[in-house]
């Protein structure tokens, strides 16, 4: 919580900093392991999608040139587990979000919109590599939650040989609660 009323009325606070990475890749993730077949099947069956691209290699063939991923599990292929024997710390997806709530300081912020656009099919074998690039950030507006910025942030996705497969944006609402 923001105690001195100086620095809770200061929304300048890293904005420099946080519009230096306006259209700046950031933060690259490799998938920690390749796209599955069975990770596919057990989401389909998870939700009875029984879409016989995902199911029938025939119809995939035809349809696509082959085996292809359910869109649905985009972010599944490169957001790393929460946990890993050895690994040191939590990753967090989202980073830049997190670094413009630090960097900015907003100690709230919620997700407002998501957008997930899909290019390439994305096949078995493949490893996805994604980076943020955070897209605009707002004037300072006031809401019902409180005062902040909004930002949108692209997530986008390619494979192992560059091909674009996806991007997800994420609008962001990064706000000072002024009540408290």
């Amino acid at each position: 919580m923001l105690t001195d009323v100086s620095t809770a009325e200061d929304f300048t606070i890293g904005l420099n900093q946080a519009l230096a990475w306006v259209d700046v890749e950031r933060h690259e993730v490799i998938g920690e392991f390749e796209v599955e077949r069975g990770y596919c099947w057990t989401a389909c069956a998870a939700v009875q999608n029984g879409n016989p691209l995902y199911w029938d290699d025939e119809v995939a063939r035809q349809l696509t040139g082959g085996p292809t991923a359910p869109l649905t599990l985009l972010s599944a292929w490169f957001r790393p587990h929460y946990w890993m024997p050895g690994r040191e710390s939590m990753p967090l997806p989202w980073q830049t979000h997190f670094d413009l709530k630090q960097t900015l300081v907003l100690p709230e912020a919620v997700a407002t919109d998501s957008e997930v656009t899909f290019g390439e099919p994305i096949r078995p074998g493949d490893r996805i590599r994604c980076a943020e690039t955070l897209r605009s950030l707002s004037e300072v507006k006031t809401t019902k939650l409180g005062r902040g910025r909004f930002w949108v942030i692209d997530a986008v996705c390619r494979n192992g040989a560059g091909t674009w497969v996806g991007t997800e944006t994420m609008t962001g609402f990064g706000y000072r609660n002024l009540q408290e």
